[in-house]
């Protein structure tokens, strides 16, 4: 019960607050301090930048401004970044406040958008606010849910957009993950929409308990007992709070486990005997295995803490994870779980054609959801995706395997959270998990109203420091980096609504160039702090015996000079020597002049491609066979002797390389082939520049000068700091107005190729002189116009080829191809390229590709970034799709064109280009529009329709 000055307080808030009061009687709950305070800003008229983890609860605060909204009369728009989270928050508001005063539109769906509610993506806003909708009219307030969406690389330019564009009297509710520089990003927006208050909570309302589980023992990361013995006890597994962790100090007995494990590991190798080296030498690897995946669930299921979300960075991973528990007989539902799966599995899936459903692997998909166990990933379509959402948050699914995809946006908590491994894909590389993804993924864990601690479990594999996962855990600095860019559409958006001048003032007042030139400042005390630096060290090197910088700068230019012919002579050296391995045979006997081969080596295969350097197979003395590579060749190497190397050799066979080695060595032997060293002689030796440098060192006064040395290492560091001053003074003119150097680029660009055209201001009286053209304010053409409506990667290609007609003539299907190159973007390289229909499809993309080569041209001369080359991987299952084909067909013709696709992966590029197309039903030609018209209507079928209309 709360004491008398606590109720005191309360009433004295409902009185100032009415609003906050009426919307939190509803609640059925008490809210948070820190939404408490959040509110009572936005009541007080303050927009509100909150900043707290995934699951405290942030949205409450955008649902109070929706309530504020309404209360006054007034509209209210609320944002999200992806059309999923729309949908759900469409249906929360619904509930609450009804279908005729709630809207949704997501370009996918347009129910009821004139409400004085709306939901729907950023994107849409966005439009709304360049088009200039009546929809603005009244608009209150405006909540952009999971805003740190600005930080991302592909679309976080929308964000900035809809900020800066915003009337000012609209009131911005800000939601966003906890991010360490959210006074940062609240003072831009101070600059851009007036007061704002920030709001950080970094409380998480579930606690969160690390732990690792090490061979078949699971360990508290911070405490001081392994949580399998609390399992064991039949409790569950505990770790010290955030606050008592102090420096985040790691589990002794956790590191001495894992030490004492990898010990047993090192010296239980596979096979062969014989030492360490030996073994690692014939590419034995230790005998860990990971525990299996159907075991570690049994273990948390028997520890009370499923539901569980196990992510694994791999889509092939998630299916086969759900697979191996299939097969193991594991299963995690009763009759009545199974029949309520049953059940939404035909409500969501019912639309689903019956002759695509083998294709996708429904039964299998099903299979494994009513025992309990489902994948999550974007290989999968939208419908079984949304099936397994809501199975899992109804707690009828208790254990999912995702990819990181599943951290962002979608509402989907569970008890515990698992981390297969700390290392992903990027697209082009294996990284390290930064600590804000490992939070992202982790905050996952601990459901409000349902579980009192959340846990995150880190499956532990050889050369993982158990100190390395508790700095991920216990790190929280995840700063807010814009990634605002201007764009062809932008400019001209820009240019048409503003003018050219104040768009350029725009673009100065984005986060993106905020945060430039707040580094400025700091490049400007360290350039400050280079220039005092040099004028001391100035004072240290003068000498009335000569001039000691001139001195300094001859003996660097002989450093440079020495180091420029030794990489001439390098570079030579290693040509020469790719060049004498190419010429080599199998059956020479060469010397490997270093590295850990070094010695006599007979060649086995010479390794030439056109692709690398050579790469010779080869057999050593001591009986090693492997390839060499160019680091092991920093010479030319010539062949000594030859042997007879047997037909079919196998260098896999020990006896065979033992044999051949004892030829080697007679070889060796017989040919008196002993170690032999060849002297180089230095191009340094003959270098008549170098030689009038160092005469002109000898000869300088400077030069017999008895401090010399002192002299000329203040000398040194005068030239450094020097360096130094000139290189920061260069990254601030770089970094000072970045935006709009490239926005003027673009407007370049586009004045050139006609979508923009100076108007003509006359400057001075007409009847003396010929008015003169005023590049600052341009006119949009009508092109131009065209261009600002079309939203692409690729916009400025899609108006070029509108322009020049290159899809005239083309089929449904066959636009359905050719389109599909500017939208679809293969997960990984590929071999060569995909096939694409012959006809006239390949005569399209081929005038495409040469467009877009005039059009690099045009951008790479005024300094600008390349548009997107085409993608031809998507071009054959367009077709076949719009062409009417089925399913099963068109994702086999894929992969014998090149490109494999997922079922999910099919829905999601076939939705972007039913995107894509429908914007040009728009913009073109009667002509092209009808032809896009229909692909449209082709294209949206089947599993495309049943996922458009989800």
């Amino acid at each position: 019960m709360s004491s008398p000055a606590e109720r005191y307080a309360a009433a004295r808030r409902r009185s100032a607050h009415p609003t906050l009061a009426d919307f939190t009687s509803d609640l059925g709950f008490s809210l948070d301090p820190f939404q408490v305070e959040a509110c009572e800003a936005l009541d007080e008229g303050a927009g509100v930048l909150v900043c707290a983890p995934t699951g405290a609860g942030k949205t409450v605060v955008g649902e109070f401004a929706v309530h504020k909204a309404l209360a006054e009369g007034r509209k209210a728009f609320y944002t999200t970044p992806i059309k999923a989270l729309s949908n759900q928050k469409y249906n929360d508001l619904v509930d609450r406040y009804g279908a005729d005063r709630v809207g949704l539109l997501t370009g996918d769906n347009a129910v009821n958008g004139d409400a004085p509610v709306v939901v729907m993506t950023t994107e849409v806003l966005r439009n709304m606010l360049y088009a200039e909708s009546p929809a603005i009219d009244g608009l209150g307030y405006v909540v952009m849910d999971e805003v740190h969406y600005l930080a991302d690389r592909f679309r976080g330019a929308v964000w900035e957009e809809v900020i800066i564009h915003l009337p000012a009297s609209v009131t911005l509710v800000s939601l966003s993950a906890t991010v360490s520089n959210a006074e940062e990003f609240a003072d831009w927006l101070v600059t851009v929409r007036g007061h704002t208050r920030v709001v950080v909570s970094e409380v998480r309302p579930i606690p969160l308990w690390q732990h690792m589980l090490v061979g078949n023992r699971v360990f508290d990361l911070f405490s001081l007992r392994p949580a399998a013995h609390a399992a064991e006890q039949g409790e569950t597994p505990r770790t010290l709070s955030t606050r008592d962790r102090g420096a985040s100090v790691v589990d002794p007995e956790l590191v001495r486990f894992v030490r004492e494990y990898e010990r047993r590991l090192d010296t239980w190798g596979g096979g062969g005997g014989g030492s360490r080296r030996d073994r690692d030498r014939d590419w034995h690897k230790p005998r860990y295995r990971p525990p299996a995946r159907p075991e570690v669930v049994e273990r948390l299921d028997r520890a009370g803490l499923l539901p569980a979300i196990t992510f694994i960075f791999s889509r092939n991973g998630c299916d086969a994870a759900v697979a191996q528990c299939l097969q193991s007989g594991l299963r995690l539902t009763d009759e009545s779980e199974r029949a309520e799966i049953a059940r939404i599995v035909d409500e969501r899936t019912g639309g689903l054609p019956d002759e695509d459903l083998h294709v996708l692997g429904f039964w299998e998909w099903r299979e494994g959801l009513l025992a309990g166990i489902a994948a999550h990933h974007a290989g999968l379509v939208p419908a079984f995706k949304e099936t397994v959402e809501e199975c899992f948050v109804r707690g009828l699914v208790k254990a999912v395997f995702a990819t990181e995809t599943l951290a962002l946006g979608i509402n989907m908590p569970a008890r515990t959270v698992v981390l297969e491994r700390l290392v992903k894909w990027n697209g082009e590389a294996h990284v390290d998990v930064t600590p804000g993804e490992y939070t992202q993924l982790t905050g996952r864990a601990g459901r409000r109203g349902i579980d009192v601690e959340g846990h995150a479990v880190v499956v532990w594999a050889p050369g993982m420091d158990p100190s390395v996962v508790a700095g991920l855990a216990s790190t929280r600095t995840y700063p807010l980096r814009s990634s605002f860019r201007p764009s062809y559409n932008m400019a001209v958006n820009l240019v048409g609504s503003f003018g050219r001048a104040r768009a350029r003032e725009l673009l100065a007042s984005s986060f993106a160039q905020f945060q430039a030139d707040r580094s400025v400042v700091g490049l400007a005390r360290q350039a400050a702090r280079s220039e005092r630096d040099a004028e001391k060290f100035a004072a240290e090197m003068s000498s009335e015996g000569g001039d000691v910088l001139a001195y300094a700068r001859l003996r660097r230019e002989i450093a440079d000079r020495e180091k420029e012919l030794s990489r001439d002579s390098q570079a030579k050296r290693r040509i020469e020597a790719a060049d004498a391995l190419a010429a080599l045979r199998p059956g020479d006997v060469i010397r490997v002049p270093s590295g850990r081969r070094q010695g006599l080596a007979v060649v086995l295969d010479p390794g030439v491609t056109d692709l690398s350097d050579p790469r010779p197979l080869v057999l050593t003395e001591d009986k090693w066979a492997g390839r060499l590579g160019s680091v092991d060749f920093p010479t030319p190497v010539t062949a000594l002797a030859r042997v007879r190397v047997p037909k079919n050799f196998n260098h896999r066979s020990p006896h065979a390389r033992r044999d051949l080695a004892s030829t080697l060595r007679s070889a060796r032997l017989e040919n008196d082939l002993g170690a032999r060293r060849v002297k180089n002689r230095s191009a340094a030796a003959d270098d008549p520049v170098l030689h009038d440098l160092r005469r002109a060192v000898r000869h300088h006064p400077v030069h017999a000068l008895p401090d010399r040395e002192e002299r000329v290492r203040f000398a040194e560091r005068y030239l450094r700091a020097v360096a130094d001053a000139e290189a920061t003074h260069r990254r601030m003119a770089e970094r000072t107005g970045s935006l709009t150097r490239q926005f003027d680029r673009i407007c370049d660009v586009l004045e050139e190729l006609g979508y923009l055209v100076p108007e003509v201001v006359p400057l001075v009286p007409a009847d003396t002189e010929e008015p003169t053209p005023v590049d600052d304010i341009p006119r949009v053409t009508e092109e131009g116009r065209r261009l600002a409506r079309i939203w692409s990667e690729a916009d400025l290609l899609v108006a070029e080829c509108l322009r020049a007609g290159t899809w005239r003539g083309l089929g449904p299907a066959e636009l359905a191809a050719a389109v599909s190159t500017l939208v679809f973007e293969a997960r990984r390289e590929m071999p060569g390229q995909p096939a694409v229909p012959a006809g006239k499809v390949a005569g399209a993309i081929a005038e495409m590709r040469g467009i877009r080569a005039r059009l690099q041209d045009v951008e790479l001369d005024r300094g600008l970034p390349a548009t997107r080359d085409l993608d031809l991987g998507f071009a054959w299952a367009a077709y076949r799709w719009a062409d009417g084909q089925s399913l099963d067909r068109v994702l086999a013709g894929a992969e014998q064109a090149g490109t494999e696709l997922s079922g999910g992966d099919f829905v999601r590029w076939a939705r972007q280009l039913v995107d894509l197309l429908d914007q040009l039903a728009k913009v073109a030609d009667e002509t092209v529009a009808g032809v896009a018209r229909a692909a449209v209507g082709r294209v949206r079928r089947g599993v495309v329709a049943v996922a458009v209309s989800g």
